[in-house]
């Protein structure tokens, strides 16, 4: 089976599916049919479909039944009838999820790749990644896919949508290593709180994530 890795933090249950299967392979692992059939009407992009698919099998793994989730007006993913909070990220050929029964949980998984480069001034702070110029060139796009990601793990938690990456959140330096820890600092909410983002490094992806208090805002 493609569970690629499961492992529990921060009070969460955390996963990634590796999507290797069809979509009929992967329905075949769902037994209700209907909590999904309503979220695949109207979706004709085969790599859509096998996320969504991806999702459910991948939360269906984690949480030992099957789940239907559904979306707020802001697209913040829930699981109906159930407090627990969920997240949720995907990249090529894999899928992410986090659940927490308290906290917010954020999680992101970026493909590696030199896009990110092309953009980097639009999310690198001034103050983020010093030494930049001296990195090799491995280094600095892991750097760099570490910093989108953390970003994007660091705007679901916050729960708003007017969120600038370079302006409102700022990612402290740290030095690269295949699993480890850094803070994410957020400049948009009254209280400019920071959080402790895990990460780790994979040959195909990138992951972030971490949780946060839910009383906050």
């Amino acid at each position: 089976m493609p569970l690629l890795r499961r492992w529990e933090k921060d009070g969460g249950l955390w996963g990634i599916w590796h999507v290797t299967e069809t979509e009929d392979g992967l329905m075949a692992l769902l037994a209700d049919k209907s909590l999904f059939a309503g979220r695949l009407a109207g979706i004709k992009v085969p790599k859509r479909r096998l996320e969504i698919l991806g999702v459910c099998v991948l939360l269906k793994d984690l949480l030992g039944e099957e789940k239907r989730i559904l979306h707020e007006d802001s697209g913040k993913p829930f699981l109906e009838g159930d407090p627990r909070r969920i997240t949720i990220s995907h990249t090529k050929g894999y899928v992410a999820v986090g659940i927490h029964g308290e906290a917010v949980p954020g999680m992101d998984i970026e493909q590696v790749g030199e896009k990110v480069r092309r953009v980097a001034s639009r999310f690198i702070r001034a103050d983020e990644m010093p030494g930049r110029e001296q990195m090799t060139g491995e280094e600095s796009l892991f750097q760099l896919l570490l910093h989108w990601s953390a970003k994007e793990t660091l705007y679901k938690l916050l729960g708003c949508l007017d969120v600038d990456f370079r302006t409102h959140l700022r990612i402290r330096p740290f030095k690269l290593s295949p699993e480890g820890e850094f803070v994410g600092e957020e400049f948009c909410s009254a209280d400019g709180t920071s959080c402790l983002i895990h990460y780790f490094v994979h040959p195909d992806f990138v992951c972030t994530y971490c949780v946060r208090s839910a009383d906050r805002r």
